[in-house]
């Protein structure tokens, strides 16, 4: 018997007896026996209702922002940070910032494989009228199957590589409730699933969902408004059928890509890309058939819990000034916990849709290097000598960005300040201001799945299918990246409504619209978390992932203006692998484990 505690089980009742947010039902907060579990339906529902309360509610940790400080696109202030560490090759077994999800992601499906087990859960009486049980019965269980579909695919995304022994492993799938007793006295062995048997059980687990779930939570779609009592927008944040399709559009984008598909099986791309539209079909025939609905010009509000953007969201954190604090520098009382790369700064294209130094309408100065760009660009990146207005007083107040050496917000003259010299507006909300004597603060989450992701997986995955204006299900990758150009921008800007470029790079074949797209995906999704995981699929070799990553240096003249060097490097990245490492723990603790390859020191 080996002397560690394994956290792929979660050990003891009280580990799902925990108090829970108000977003869910009540869940009783005592350690009680499991006869106590089965006599109540309260705690019954609890088993599925707990799983929503593991999935972070913001950007401002390791899953969200941060993890982009593991890429080109972002680098963390501190240094001394377990993902800064991480990206410079220094990090130890002892501070692995991403150990705490395996653990969650199992203690999450131990909960759902109790409700499932022997259909334990779904044959619970929970409400006296019959009709309104068999709903609320068929909405518990094809819950618990896309909640057990969505934590393995986050083991899968974030575990799943080549392991030690050659082959593309995923995780041990575990559709029992494993105790953990048994574990220690039979000494049994978790041997990770291949990487195609991962993706097939999460499939299936979202097949299943699917049967039971309505396919949204909305109260247009409630056809007996007596149903209302169990159906409806009252579950909004909940899964629903809808999601289980975009959970395996994301699924198949990920297996199809280089990294996972090298024998380049084209039907993996096929799946993905339908998966996907049936998504935007969605949004846009049933979300937008209503007043107010879903309009896929219409700008992404990051502070509103209820964004028609949204396919799944967490639960919202209100009067939140969490990402606010998290990316204004210190001279506007933030903490500058990151900060934007050049090579990000660079990849937004000019005002006519061009990439910079490409455009015919507009010359990039190098010395003037924030004119005449993509409206996208001003609404994601804080950059010198940009003058925002705040706060929600009248007359508002502003502030100016000085990253000009010695400036209040250069990189050194605070611990506040990013090393870069750009700091971060997305999810930023200009109306705050603390020096107010009631500063308006407002709700935060985290949209896990959006119309923009949806349309970013169908463009990429078509595109290898059926090249850039090529159709399927009648959408091209061209109109789908369209309608992410030409929106509204986070800043309610009028977007790219002209976009000869776009037109351009799609006449330019496969090759050259699937690297136009990956930069689509990286200035759309940028701080939320993916593009670490998208530099992996895409890339073969660690020297793909292993680059210096630049900020700017600039110099106020006695006159006023500046001199920009846009080549100071700040970082490098330095991986051994290009996997996460399996818990150190846990492949010390657990017979049969494989680590992924290049973590000779986590064996």
């Amino acid at each position: 018997m080996k002397p560690y505690r394994y956290i792929i089980f979660l050990a003891g009742a009280g580990a799902f007896f925990s108090s829970c947010n108000n977003f869910l039902e009540p869940y009783p907060a005592a350690i009680r026996s499991e006869d106590y579990l089965w006599e109540n339906q309260a705690t019954v529902q609890g088993l599925v209702h707990k799983c929503y309360d593991w999935m972070q509610t913001n950007y401002n940790n390791n899953e969200g922002a941060y993890l982009d400080c593991a890429t080109d696109n972002a680098v963390r202030t501190s240094r001394t940070e377990a993902i800064s560490r991480f990206a410079n090759g220094t990090l130890s077994t002892s501070d692995n910032p991403f150990e705490t999800y395996w653990e969650r992601d199992y203690n999450a499906i131990r909960n759902l494989n109790i409700f499932l087990k022997d259909d334990r859960g779904y044959n619970t009486r929970f409400l006296l009228n019959d009709h309104h049980n068999e709903l609320l019965q068929n909405r518990l269980k094809g819950e618990a199957f896309a909640l057990r579909a969505w934590f393995q695919w986050d083991l899968l995304q974030k575990f799943g590589g080549r392991a030690t022994n050659g082959e593309l492993l995923g995780f041990p799938i575990l559709l029992e409730p494993v105790d953990i007793g048994e574990v220690l006295e039979r000494n049994i062995d978790f041997h990770r699933n291949t990487y195609e048997e991962c993706v097939m059980r999460i499939v299936a687990d979202c097949d299943s969902a699917y049967k039971y779930l309505p396919i949204a939570h909305r109260d247009f779609l409630v056809t007996d408004s007596d149903d209302a009592f169990v159906l409806g927008g009252q579950n909004w944040g909940r899964m629903d059928g809808i999601t289980t399709v975009a959970i395996k559009s994301q699924v198949y984008l990920t297996w199809a890509s280089p990294r996972f598909n090298p024998e380049g099986d084209i039907s993996r791309w096929e799946k993905a890309a339908r998966f996907a539209k049936e998504v935007i079909d969605f949004k846009l025939q049933v979300d937008g058939s209503v007043p107010g609905g879903f309009d896929p010009m219409n700008h992404v509000n990051w502070f509103d819990p209820n964004n028609p953007e949204i396919v799944f969201a967490s639960r919202y954190n209100d009067n939140s000034d969490a990402m606010e604090k998290m990316f204004w520098p210190g001279g506007f009382q933030g903490d500058g916990t990151m900060g934007a790369t050049q090579e990000l700064v660079d990849a937004f294209p000019m005002a006519d849709g061009y990439p910079v130094g490409e455009s015919p309408n507009y010359p990039y100065d190098p010395q003037n290097p924030y004119a005449n760009r993509d409206p996208r660009f001003y609404s994601v990146i804080f950059y010198n000598d940009r003058t925002v207005t705040v706060g929600n007083a009248t007359p508002r107040a502003s502030y100016t960005f000085e990253n000009w050496i010695g400036g209040k917000d250069a990189a050194g003259v605070s611990s506040s300040n990013s090393l870069t010299n750009y700091h971060i507006k997305k999810f930023v909300f200009t109306g705050l201001d603390w020096s107010e004597n009631n500063p308006n603060k407002q709700p935060h989450s985290k949209f896990f799945i959006r119309w923009a992701h949806m349309c970013l997986t169908f463009a990429e995955a078509a595109n290898h299918v059926v090249g850039p204006t090529g159709t399927i299900d009648g959408l091209s990758p061209k109109e789908a990246i369209g309608y992410l150009r030409s929106r509204t921008t986070y800043d309610e800007e009028t977007g790219l409504v002209n976009d000869p470029y776009l037109d351009k790079i799609a006449m330019e074949g496969r090759e050259a619209f699937d690297a136009f797209v990956r930069n689509e995906r990286r200035i759309e999704t940028c701080f939320e978390g993916m593009r670490f995981f998208d530099l992996r699929r895409w890339t073969t070799t660690l020297g793909e992932l292993n680059r210096a990553v630049h900020g700017a240096t600039i110099v106020r003249n006695s006159d006023g203006t500046f001199t920009y060097d846009l080549q100071t490097e700040v970082d490098n990245r330095s991986f051994t692998s290009a996997y996460l490492p399996i818990p150190y723990r846990e492949v010390r603790g657990v017979n049969g484990l494989l680590q992924n390859e290049g973590w000779d020191n986590w064996q």
